[in-house]
């Protein structure tokens, strides 16, 4: 029976009488014991507990609306009066389960509409907020299909092998608690802010913010929890926000090898054909292709297994063999549409588009439109890159490489050596290095045939051809000479592949000899053999940076500058040429410019001893064209240790940088540290290292006012400009490049 509202607010003042036990919930975890009086922390988050009845009551005053509670209400009649009350409130009026934003006035959490959802739906997977589709969550019905029972349906972009059904990133939730969804939304902000009170909903108890003072005690440890370790996922597959998938520890989920350890038993070959189609569609295509190889083993001229298998090769990336799997699936059944199909869509991705028409007309009942669109697309900014080429408009040429490969044609060798070339002739040396290397690594090889064309040349040919060119470029000779003679070999009576065998060739034998001259001390005549070189290829920064050494042997500092300013203009990160025009300046004593460059080189090269050991006296030769003091400046060394107040006073008046490390030999914070500053002093020789022992020099300690050890003071040109008290090592060598460079 209902209760008049004042017998019902009595009700809630009133003594909770014990629950039978189907009504008594688990009990929550203890709160932490409070740390004494004295030593409490200044920000100390309170951590969910029981309420007093005080706050009982003026929750029991927020459900009823803001009815006064200051009359005094009957009490009930009997205990089960009070008990049927307490049980008729709904679960969202009750106090502990209102939204975030009613529990006090100044909550920090925000509105959301979420919170009654993720109460009520605790335990289902939440969806991706990415608008991503779950392609590995849909199994087709295969036994529907008139013929080839068992296949796998197109596309055949299938998820990555780790991804599963009902495995998404996101969600959301507004705090972070002990138990309950672990979601977490990929573009939600942070939310680990707790209401004012300690109010929070049932079921689920916040975790206070980890802030404790020095006496106080923290909370016990959680529970221990199954660790769950995430890795870097293909990319390949769509399965929410970014490539993080959870790893299967060591590949696959030993219930899924237990399958396969089964079905391998099996001498059906359609049980096996079955079990490879589940592998398959939960990315596992190693083991799908077992099974499809035991199935095929057993029954050589199944076609759809044959299709299958193309498909699990295509997961792994294998495109030539899978191209040859589908054509055996088509020599066994010629109209075997859907093979045609795959054949297409692989002939695309490598860039085959005469091949991918002729299957495209072939698939039956009719050619897959999407695949018609992104072969048009692709065939399109090809016809586009060519004619490019043919005017030498190399901009051109790798925009429209580009756009063919995002099209589609993204495992196409001869677009990523077209992207090579293009890059090289616009001198991106770098850039040009990367997408040959790319090329090389899509096994061209095995997928072109021996008659295909593309620029003019035979496929393989263009191949060998931009790979010569980039590796001459970037001074591997050797390997240039080798893809020069391949390129030869593949496509005899190509003019470009004549004309670039020959340049490669010369410029390879150029440089040999001038590196023999060199080194017989024939400066000259290496410098005529270099420049032999370059009247063959122009742009080579190896053969520049070659004759700048000659020219500096030969005392011609200004033309070997301007040799380098070729190379790093060719290849600004070429640290050969940076060096010997920073030697150059320093001869001209352009010790300003020779600084800039010897700059460069610490950052390239910060444990090259050499470079700063040229950097220091630049910076001594500087100081001295000023008429600034340097008799005192010196190279590298050991940590000096001070003993005085005198021989303090002189090192930190020193020009230049000096650090002064305090310590003592009993500390073990300077123990650990003392390595480091070490291994500092042998990387940063410019700069004057010294140490203090507090204990052997107290008058030192006492007039630096030095309470605490480690302490580390930088003095510049004899001011104090840092001081840190026990830094990290991080810290420390920031400072000292920062105020020593």
């Amino acid at each position: 029976p209902a209760l008049s509202p004042a017998r019902l607010h009595h009700s809630l003042l009133a003594p909770s009488p014990p629950l039978p036990p189907h009504f008594t919930r688990s009990p929550s975890p203890s709160p932490p014991p409070p740390p004494p009086a004295q030593a409490a922390a200044p920000c100390c988050t309170l951590a969910p507990g029981p309420r007093s009845e005080r706050a009982r009551g003026q929750a029991g005053r927020r459900v009823l609306g803001g009815m006064s509670s200051r009359t005094p209400a009957p009490m009930p009649d009997t205990l089960s009066d009070a008990f049927a009350a307490a049980v008729l409130l709904s679960s969202n009026d009750k106090p502990d389960t209102l939204p975030p934003g009613r529990l006090s006035p100044v909550s920090p959490l925000p509105h959301s509409s979420s919170s009654k959802h993720h109460h009520h739906h605790h335990h289902h997977t939440p969806s991706s907020s990415s608008g991503s589709s779950g392609s590995v969550s849909r199994a087709p019905a295969f036994a529907s299909r008139r013929s080839h029972s068992g296949e796998i349906p197109l596309p055949s972009d299938a998820p990555p092998r780790g991804a599963r059904p009902g495995h998404r990133r996101t969600g959301s939730g507004p705090l972070i608690f002990t138990s309950g969804s672990t979601s977490s939304s990929a573009t939600s902000p942070l939310t680990n802010a707790l209401p004012a009170g300690n109010i929070c909903p049932t079921g689920r108890l916040a975790k206070p913010l980890p802030s404790f003072s020095a006496a106080s005690t923290p909370p016990p440890p959680a529970p221990p929890r199954a660790i769950r370790h995430d890795v870097l996922g293909s990319g390949t597959g769509n399965y929410g926000h970014g490539s993080i998938i959870r790893s299967r520890s060591g590949g696959v989920a030993p219930e899924e090898d237990a399958a396969v350890r089964r079905a391998m038993s099996s001498a059906d070959p359609e049980e096996l054909k079955r079990a490879g189609n589940e592998q398959y569609k939960k990315g596992y295509f190693e083991e799908a292709l077992r099974l499809y190889d035991r199935a095929l083993a057993l029954c050589p001229d199944n076609a759809a297994c044959r299709g299958n298998r193309a498909a699990a090769l295509t997961g792994l990336r294998r495109f030539g063999d899978a191209i040859k799997e589908c054509e055996e699936a088509v020599r066994i059944d010629p109209s075997y549409g859907r093979a045609h199909q795959r054949l297409a869509s692989l002939h695309i991705r490598l860039g085959h588009l005469e091949d991918a028409q002729k299957h495209l007309t072939l698939a039956t009942p009719q050619p897959d439109l999407l695949e018609l669109h992104k072969l048009q697309t692709v065939e399109k900014h090809l016809g586009r890159c060519l004619d490019s080429r043919k005017v030498g408009d190399w901009k051109n040429v790798l925009r429209e490489c580009d756009a063919a490969i995002a099209a589609g044609a993204d495992s196409s060798a001869l677009l990523f050596a077209a992207r090579a070339e293009a890059l090289l002739r616009l001198t991106q040396l770098d850039e040009a290095d990367m997408a040959i290397s790319s090329a090389s690594k899509l096994d061209y090889s095995s997928s072109c045939t021996s008659d295909t064309k593309f620029c003019g040349f035979f496929a393989n040919a263009y191949l060998y051809y931009a790979h010569a060119q980039v590796d001459i470029a970037l001074g591997r000779f050797d390997h240039a000479v080798s893809s020069a003679d391949k390129a030869r070999i593949i496509d005899p009576r190509n003019v470009e592949v004549i004309t670039m065998h020959n340049n490669v060739k010369a410029v390879a034998r150029a440089r040999s000899l001038g590196n023999e001259l060199f080194k017989s001390g024939k400066f000259s005549e290496a410098c005529i053999a270099y420049g032999e070189g370059l009247k063959h290829h122009p742009v080579n920064p190896v053969l520049h940076c070659n004759r700048a050494a000659c020219r500096f042997k030969l005392g011609q500092w200004e033309k070997s500058i301007e040799d380098c300013n070729e190379a790093l203009m060719i290849q600004p990160n070429y640290t050969k040429a940076l060096l010997r025009r920073a030697a150059s300046y320093g001869k001209m004593e352009q010790w300003v410019e020779s600084l800039k460059d010897y700059e460069v080189l610490r950052k390239e090269l910060p444990g090259d001893t050499e470079v700063a050991e040229a950097y220091f006296h630049a910076q001594v030769a500087l100081k001295s064209s000023r008429g600034e003091e340097v008799s005192n400046l010196k190279f590298g060394g050991e940590v000096e240790a001070v003993t005085g107040m005198e021989q303090f006073q002189m090192a930190t008046s020193l020009p230049g940088v000096s650090v002064v490390h305090f310590m003592t030999s009993s500390n073990q914070q300077c123990g650990k540290i003392s390595p480091f500053v070490n291994a500092l002093c042998t990387k940063y020789p410019s700069v004057n290292f010294l140490k203090v022992d507090v204990n052997e020099s107290p008058a030192v300690a006492r007039a630096e006012n030095v309470r605490t050890v480690p302490t580390f003071k930088i003095y510049k040109n004899a001011i104090r400009v840092k001081e840190m008290i026990c830094p990290s090592q991080q810290l420390l060598e920031y400072s000292v490049r920062h105020y020593g460079t």
